[in-house]
């Protein structure tokens, strides 16, 4: 059995994941201890399968698992962890923006005694003002909507210890947010900060309408304040409302004339009608992932693999 299991999801990374191969081979050797590197290849139509099983046949410690189609980022971390059999679990991506000479440091603070190590970017290069720009404002935004403590600037980068993976295993709902999840379980957490490097070759899997989604899942997943924001919002305009009747009753009877500008009264019926479809919309997609759930398909299809066992029995080591 190994130490450490590297997770690594794929999605056609044909042009950077022998170089990935190489610095994670590299780094892990410097352990001295067992390990796995186990692929992910998230439904790839590029040639990353076929790289994938030459690097399987040339090296044991090499595993993958081969989705039938694309179930997204966070469901191929899933299955990672779900096969993983080390004592830490570790999670990078292939595109090598994550440097894998940090996971030396990771195993550091594993050692002693933290079971979550998670990477925090101090500094993000080789991305445009818009996308940092979003980032920072996204995990702010999420924090301040959640009573989870999720740590801002972090990705899936991260060492879980064995228990915290066995507790993860035994979540299974549908829009995952892991990193919401991992601060979700507790445990003994810390941070190694480093600067995030441009993307190694390929172009990224998170373009906006993926983030946007990605935004959605995170929020919906762990508050419900965008439905209490609807409470609010209809007693504010309710309130309004009862006041502008008061002040256009007032005009009409006491100072004998009538509001003018129909202009206005359109822009307050456009506003109201915009605020409840906004919030139709924060119901909308709650329900959609209630009917997500009640579906229970399962999380992802796996077509082929190499050199892993049975999935791992999906329940924690400990329930209260």
């Amino acid at each position: 059995m190994a130490t450490y299991s590297v997770i690594i999801p794929v999605y056609n990374e044909a042009l950077v994941i022998r170089e990935t191969y190489r610095r994670l081979k590299t780094v892990m050797e410097q352990t001295d201890e067992p390990y796995e590197l186990l692929f992910i290849n998230d439904g790839s139509t590029d040639e990353t399968l076929e790289i994938l099983r030459e690097l399987a046949v040339k090296d044991d410690t090499v595993k993958y698992i081969d989705f039938s189609r694309n179930f997204g980022h966070q469901i191929a971390i899933t299955a990672g962890m779900d096969y993983a059999s080390g004592q830490a679990i570790i999670v990078i991506d292939a595109d090598l923006q994550d440097p894998p000479e940090l996971i030396l440091e990771m195993i550091e603070r594993w050692k002693e005694g933290y079971e979550v190590v998670y990477a925090r970017r101090a500094k993000r290069k080789g991305e445009t003002v818009f996308k940092r720009w979003t980032a920072y404002v996204f995990y702010r935004l999420l924090r301040a909507a959640t009573e989870i403590d999720i740590p801002v600037d972090t990705g899936d980068f991260r060492l879980i210890d064995r228990k915290v993976c066995d507790q993860l295993r035994y979540i299974r709902e549908r829009s995952r947010f892991v990193r919401g999840l991992v601060s979700w379980v507790g445990f003994r957490q810390t941070a190694v900060e480093y600067e995030r490097e441009p993307r190694f070759a390929g172009e990224t899997k998170y373009p906006l309408k993926k983030m946007i989604r990605f935004s959605l899942d995170g929020i919906t997943s762990f508050s419900y304040k965008p439905l209490k924001l609807a409470s609010w919002l209809g007693f504010l305009l309710s309130a309004a409302s009862v006041v502008g009747m008061f002040v256009v009753l007032y005009l009409k009877w006491f100072a004998h004339s009538t509001v003018a500008g129909w202009a206005s009264l359109l822009m307050a019926v456009l506003l109201g009608n915009g605020v409840t479809l906004l919030m139709l919309g924060a119901i909308g997609e709650y329900i959609g992932r209630i009917y997500d759930e009640v579906k229970e398909r399962p999380l992802y299809i796996v077509n082929e693999t190499w050199g892993v066992g049975t999935k791992h029995e999906r329940k924690p080591s400990y329930i209260p």
